[in-house]
């Protein structure tokens, strides 16, 4: 169950990260309201809050944390750009979730 809280976490991070980079991008490539930059530094600061929940080492939080946004970037991609992810952007979500898991779950030593 632990398991699926801590990836339950990375994907409200990824989503409150991503909504704040995008605002911006609306704003600054789309022409629309800068008022979008309120909305936009909310979300940052939700982003790096939620970041400081996890209960890991900061570094490896990061590392770990970076796999499960690749992933919620191309579910943001296919939903909201409408633009279908390949079977090659899966494969490499595929790796970068096993790479998240060995970095976030992989045994430690009694120093670490």
């Amino acid at each position: 169950m632990e398991i699926l809280k801590v990836f339950g976490l990375f994907v409200l991070t990824a989503v409150a990260e991503i909504v704040g980079c995008y605002l911006p991008y609306l704003w600054l490539r789309q022409g629309r309201s800068i008022w979008l930059l309120l909305p936009a530094a909310l979300s940052l600061a939700l982003f790096a809050w939620l970041l400081s929940l996890h209960p890991q080492a900061a570094g490896r939080v990061y590392a770990a944390y970076g796999g499960v946004y690749i992933g919620v970037a191309l579910i943001w991609l296919w939903a909201v750009d409408s633009i279908r992810p390949t079977l090659t952007d899966w494969v490499g979500v595929a790796v970068c979730l096993l790479g998240m898991a060995i970095i976030l779950f992989g045994p430690r030593s009694a120093g670490s």
